[in-house]
């Protein structure tokens, strides 16, 4: 199947499962350190790095067939991997734990929400020296995944992982019935609300657009890419205000309230499961979701295209989410060494497209989508490529700041009672500020 995860939901859910946990991961720093190790540099010693993947099944068969590669490669080096807990969203339980403890690896997976978190652990090692060298070709990694592994700026804690981003996702049975034409790259979101208006039918419960009215992170990160194109900030420079109640913030929320109470062309989704399902079905017309859908699409047979997200003035930027290899210091020099050889390896742009781009993931480096491999999977998946392609769109990084999780639900609330007709977008908006400056305050 494409990609590691199935659904848009078990993406930003986990969000509010993992950051349950993030203040033991803050409160360790300054706790029991790890042991004191090799402080010269022998590459030629024998030297055991360990690893939790997060993945389970064919992912993580991969992975150890690669991870097998390069002990053969270098016969000093033994990998100790493994899926580190029994679901991805338990790991940063069991790193916090571990870093109390002073037993914990040296390089996990991660989700990108959780990077702040983890720098301000104290355990993660900084490998900005190290990226910078040309050979690394740090700048084909999109503007989105690196700001991801530099949470705070002063750091470099990792490599991406995984990314992925939001497009335009259309509905042509739905499109041809209604005898409107096909977004193009160009859209405003002008010509957007007036698509979704003429294909709305009510008389057979067809609706032009959907959006998901639940409170959850999936509210809210459909909404971050119409406050950037409008010119709006999710956060302070100092990122310890919210800032998305602007005038571009009111702006771009009236217009969804525009489109979900007067237009009556938005398919309110109270589950994040449901709109993906009727589109399927051919009663959606438009959505706005990642490569996670192309296999539900494809196997539905659903009749589907492509494009990147309708824009205002020129500008169609996108939001991602990317998940990151966190390295964490052991005070070995030797571990460090090896476990930043590895990660280096493991991303470069070989390796990546038998491994993101093998499972069905967007290629984690700009060169990877001229490739054989990957053309072979946008055959497959039509639209994987406009995807991949729209990444250069991921211009910012969704915020990893302690608070977000406190910021994310204000807004999400503030959104669901807008288009349900229960509010205003101004008003709405500013009692949603006041809440997430006091999450972040708490932070």
């Amino acid at each position: 199947m494409i990609g590691r995860r199935t659904s848009t939901t078990r993406n930003i859910r986990r969000l509010a499962i993992a950051l349950g946990t993030v203040a033991v991961v803050a409160g360790v720093a300054g706790c029991s350190g790890a042991p004191q190790g090799t402080t010269e540099l022998d590459t030629e010693a024998d030297v055991t790095i360990t690893m939790w993947s997060g993945q389970t099944d064919d992912a993580q068969k991969i992975l150890e067939g690669l991870a097998q590669e390069f002990e053969d490669e270098h016969p000093n080096v033994t990998i100790e991997l493994s899926p580190g807990a029994s679901s991805t969203e338990e790991l940063l339980q069991k790193l916090s734990a571990g870093f109390a403890g002073g037993s914990y690896p040296d390089i996990s997976y991660a989700f990108g929400s959780w990077a702040s978190q983890l720098e301000r652990s104290g355990r993660t090692s900084d490998i900005t020296e190290q990226v910078a060298e040309p050979d690394v070709k740090w700048d084909e990694f999109s503007d989105a995944a690196r700001k991801t592994v530099q949470p705070t700026g002063e750091a470099t804690i990792g490599f991406p992982a995984i990314v992925d981003n939001i497009s335009l996702i259309f509905n042509k049975t739905v499109f041809d019935a209604a005898g409107v034409a096909y977004p193009t790259d160009d859209w405003t979101w002008d010509d957007f609300r007036t698509a979704a208006k003429h294909l709305t039918d009510p008389a057979t419960n067809t609706y032009g657009y959907a959006y998901s009215v639940s409170g959850s992170e999936e509210t809210t990160w459909q909404f971050w890419p119409h406050l950037w194109q409008n010119g709006g900030e999710i956060l302070s420079d100092d990122q310890k205000s919210a800032e998305f109640a602007s005038d571009a913030g009111v702006d771009a929320l009236t217009l969804l309230r525009d489109m979900a109470v007067d237009d009556k062309s938005v398919y309110l989704d109270q589950t994040d499961t449901k709109f993906a399902q009727l589109f399927a079905s051919d009663r959606i017309g438009m959505m706005t979701s990642g490569p996670w859908q192309l296999y539900d699409l494809k196997t539905a047979g659903t009749d589907y295209g492509v494009t990147i997200l309708p824009g205002t003035d020129g500008d169609h930027q996108t939001v991602s989410g990317p998940d990151i290899w966190a390295l964490f210091d052991h005070k070995d020099t030797n571990r460090e060494y090896w476990a930043y050889e590895f990660t280096e390896w493991l991303t470069s742009a070989e390796q990546d497209l038998r491994w993101n781009v093998e499972i069905g993931n967007l290629p984690l480096r700009s060169t990877e989508v001229d490739s054989e491999v990957f053309a072979e999977q946008a055959a497959n998946y039509p639209g994987l490529e406009i995807m991949a392609a729209n990444n250069a769109n991921a211009e910012q990084a969704r915020p990893t700041v302690p608070g977000y999780v406190g910021l994310s639900e204000a807004i999400a609330d503030a959104i669901s009672q807008v288009l349900q007709g229960q509010g205003e977008p101004g008003p709405a908006l500013e009692k949603a500020a006041e809440r997430a400056d006091a999450a972040l305050s708490e932070d």
